[in-house]
């Protein structure tokens, strides 16, 4: 880790004022600092700012700020969110990592964290070695010639799931992104991934009121069962009456370099039968557009199949 300067601003606008590189519980950024991966000169500790709260009363508000294990317990969180929180980290790391530092977190895409090693994010125009080299944990979706490192965050496939937008500060005022625009595809500029300008902080995400968001859930699968990056994972929502399909949110991480929406699935799901065979015609579209690489292929029936186990999951034993 090279050397830099720590500072500790007392309000959100001294912090927007300062150069640095935002630290709240550090458990990406510092990582990649003993990496060398990251080098920033200064590193703004933000902990003390007022960006905390977790507000239920029309919809969701969440500081970014808190931290993940306080969601994850939180009653009036909705279930996928709660979930994908609880399946993101060991303890200790929930216990730490705040939500808006989730959201920014980089991938683990091994070339990227390797500074041995060219890598298009970390050193553009530099290459991208997992197209033909170890790509087992790539994306098939979204991918270019220029990337195909996967999203990491669990907590985002369930925001975007959920139509979450996230509020951006700047000494010049604030914004709201809807969360799936946040987000970019590598294109031929996989070192921009996100639409943070300079000088911007996530300040809070806020999910849209869904009365049936109770109804919904997040499915991982992944090598182990404990601490473990999504190999495929789907976070879903439904609405059913009289055991039909009225309304549906699909999203799917580990499969793609953004967290991404389904919409063909959910349009499929709208109208049938809770019933296995319509979840199955459903998630038949889910991979739609997908580029798989020479390690990777296995992820699109996986796809579809943690898209079926998560609407199954969520239907079990109902009797709606």
């Amino acid at each position: 880790m090279r050397p830099f300067e720590l500072t500790a601003p007392p309000t959100v606008e001294a912090a927007l004022a300062e150069p640095g590189a935002f630290l709240a519980g550090g458990t990406t950024l510092v990582d990649l600092m003993k990496l060398d991966v990251l080098t920033p000169a200064q590193v703004v500790d933000i902990n003390g700012l007022p960006l905390r709260g977790i507000d239920t009363g029309d919809g969701l508000r969440i500081g970014a700020l808190e931290r993940m294990s306080d969601v994850a317990a939180h009653p009036g969180v909705y279930p996928a969110i709660s979930r994908a929180l609880l399946l993101s980290a060991s303890q200790q790391l929930r216990n730490m990592a705040s939500i808006g530092g989730n959201l920014m977190q980089r991938t683990r895409c091994s070339y990227f964290r390797d500074v041995a090693m060219p890598c298009n994010r970390r050193d553009p125009g530099s290459g991208c070695p997992a197209l033909s080299g170890a790509n087992r944990m790539h994306a098939v979706l979204g991918t270019s010639d220029s990337c195909a490192a996967t999203h990491a965050s669990d907590l985002a496939v369930a925001l975007v799931a959920l139509d979450a937008e996230v509020r951006l500060v700047s000494s010049g005022g604030s914004r709201v992104v809807r969360l799936a625009d946040f987000y970019r595809v590598p294109g031929d500029t996989p070192e921009v991934e996100t639409d943070l300008r300079p000088g911007e902080l996530i300040s809070e995400v806020v999910v849209p009121r869904l009365d049936w968001a109770s109804r919904s859930t997040y499915v991982k699968v992944r090598d182990r069962q404990s601490y473990e990056f999504a190999l495929c994972s789907a976070a879903v929502a439904l609405d059913v009456r009289d055991s039909r399909i009225v309304d549906a949110r699909v999203a799917v991480g580990g499969v793609a370099t953004v967290p991404w929406r389904l919409p063909a699935v959910e349009e499929a799901l709208r109208g049938a039968p809770v019933a296995q065979a319509s979840f199955e015609d459903a998630a038949s579209v889910a991979a739609e557009g997908a580029r798989p690489l020479s390690g990777n292929g296995f992820k699109v029936p996986l796809l579809k199949r943690t898209v079926v186990r998560a609407l199954l999951e969520l239907t079990e034993g109902s009797s709606l």
